[in-house]
């Protein structure tokens, strides 16, 4: 069975559980504690397997995969059905693009090691932090909100079945709701958020519904 290192709260670790669930794939959570002790990832035994540092890490075997998309590409190519990306090139670069611009453009920037760099470095409070965050999701969801506004999207990112987008989506909008981010200007996104959290594969992968949840 499939071994995912998790934290309950993990935007990275999160979209995986999606995935692994919409895919129906069976998997046991070992969970990796981010703040208890200074980080349960700074230790010898979790960096064997990341020695990045960080979650998520997906163990089949010997393999131990990092990078979540790396990992929800490799899910996609070994347990094709039901398919995470349409077949289309031009569709898959699209939906690969809307990912992207949440794992590359909002989250590392809303990320714990950078929330704490900014504390601990920067001597910036919990609400100049939650300013922050605030920020960069305003500026990514801006974007991502045009371009569901200008192309069909159906009932998900693209469409009306799930994708590798809709994985990144919903953890995303969890975070803003975690820093109170006002989500009025974005009803696109938000409908593709109630669409997705009525569906028990994305319920399941919750952050409330994890074995280490606080």
């Amino acid at each position: 069975m499939l071994k995912l290192y998790s934290y309950f709260r993990s935007s990275s670790a999160y979209r995986v559980r999606i995935a692994l669930n919409l895919k129906g794939v069976p998997y046991v959570v070992i969970p990796v504690h981010l703040r208890r002790e200074g980080g349960e990832q700074h230790r010898p035994d979790f960096m064997e397997n990341n020695p990045a540092r960080l979650l998520p890490v997906l163990e089949e075997g010997s393999l131990k995969l990092t990078q979540s998309l790396a990992i929800i590409e490799y899910l996609e190519e070994t347990y094709p059905a039901p398919a995470l990306l349409p077949a289309d090139p031009a569709a898959k670069a699209w939906v690969r693009g809307l990912a992207l611009d949440i794992v590359c453009e909002i989250q590392p920037l809303n990320n714990l090691r950078v929330l704490q760099y900014l504390k601990l470095d920067n001597a910036l409070d919990e609400a100049g932090r939650a300013r922050w965050s605030r920020e960069w999701i305003s500026r990514g969801f801006t974007a991502i909100e045009t371009r569901l506004a200008t192309h069909a999207a159906g009932d998900y990112c693209y469409g009306n079945a799930p994708t590798v987008a809709d994985c990144c989506l919903i953890p995303q909008v969890f975070n803003a709701h975690r820093v109170k981010f006002p989500m009025e200007r974005f009803p696109n996104i938000m409908h593709i958020y109630e669409t997705c959290m009525s569906s028990e594969a994305f319920q399941k992968a919750a952050p409330e519904r994890q074995i280490d949840a606080e």
